[in-house]
């Protein structure tokens, strides 16, 4: 099983250790980097300054320039070389500062890297992950709050991962390396400091497969990323009512576990989605779409999504509180569907 590249280690009977998010991003690549020396990292600031969050530090001193290498404020032009890399025989990790950013390369991402197994007729693949923060960080106004896991997730050929925590983030990281195609890779930079378990031998989490992390029986929510964190805020004051909520963290957005989904809203016979985006055409939206049409006659309410204002980031502290979901939101939304 540990020479499967896929290995996916039990939690059970483990030993495990406390590390921060950070930590565990930069783990994953580190390993993978021992494991494989095609495998390269670059982007701005991620060696002489150890990344602009500390997801790199140490990396410039074991694996040197040539492996951890800082580029100008440039990204059309180092994701296009990154990806260009691919087809000599590379396997990059490209981190932007904020996924914000990648819009400068999104045309390398969406018209080279999504397209290049296809337009080649297989005979090359592009092995390339994309990962940097995703999302809001507070007062940082409209261009740098935004979250474009939708946009990425709606290209055929790209693959789409958003952890929630330190032990699926190390795990994911480690799978999207290994992985044949091009991975975009979201984080929060409001995630970095996160503590949590993660285990002190190798492990992968496979890609496309959620995780329930509460079990429920009385409404569904499915969330993903940071924002996850006001499901569990509301569900543990929701359980003082004698209210009982699963939440699936989907850990993956394309592909997307539709059966863990349709599981367990055919068990709960309700669903709320959370998720931080504006609310026109996102995930939640194909979510409420596969539930109502593969599972309509399990339920028992109208799904609710949650989603932010439609409206860019505002900077006011007031006004971003009442941009950005909370766990106030998904009671209200929960105790919608149960009629209360």
């Amino acid at each position: 099983m540990r020479n499967n590249p896929y290995f996916c280690y039990s939690k059970k009977n483990t030993v495990m250790k406390t590390i921060q998010f950070r930590e565990a991003i930069c783990e994953a690549m580190s390993e993978e980097m021992r494991r494989d020396e095609s495998i390269y990292l670059m982007g701005e600031e991620v060696a002489e300054y150890n990344g602009a969050y500390k997801a790199s530090k140490g990396m410039l001193d074991e694996f040197g320039p040539k492996r951890v290498i800082d580029t100008p404020i440039s990204e059309l032009g180092f994701t296009g070389v990154a990806i260009g890399s691919t087809m000599t025989g590379n396997r990059p990790i490209v981190e932007y500062m904020t996924f914000n950013f990648s819009l400068v390369g999104i045309d390398q991402i969406i018209n080279n890297a999504a397209k290049i197994r296809q337009m080649s007729g297989g005979q090359f693949n592009c092995p390339i992950v994309f990962r940097g923060p995703t999302g809001s960080a507070g007062q940082l106004g409209a261009t740098h709050s935004q979250a474009f896991e939708s946009w990425f997730a709606n290209t055929p050929g790209l693959k789409v991962v958003i952890p929630s925590n330190p032990y699926d983030a190390k795990g994911l990281l480690k799978s999207a390396i290994r992985d044949d195609d091009p991975v975009i890779f979201m984080e929060s930079e409001q995630m970095y400091g996160d503590k949590g378990e993660v285990p002190e031998g190798e492990y992968t989490i496979p890609l496309g497969v959620a995780e329930v992390k509460r079990e429920g029986t009385d409404v569904t929510i499915v969330s993903f990323g940071k924002i996850i964190k006001e499901a569990y805020k509301a569900a543990e004051e929701l359980a003082e009512e004698g209210i009982s909520c699963e939440i699936i963290d989907l850990r993956t957005v394309r592909p997307l576990d539709r059966e863990a989904i349709l599981k367990s809203v055919k068990k709960t016979n309700r669903l709320v989605v959370l998720e931080e985006a504006w609310p026109f055409g996102n995930v939640s939206t194909d979510i409420a779409y596969l539930v109502q049409s593969e599972a309509f006659d399990y339920l028992d309410a109208p799904i609710v999504k949650i989603n932010t204002a439609d409206t860019p980031a505002p900077y006011s502290p007031v006004l971003f509180e009442q941009w950005l979901p909370n766990k106030d939101e998904v009671i209200k939304a929960v105790k919608k569907v149960l009629y209360k």
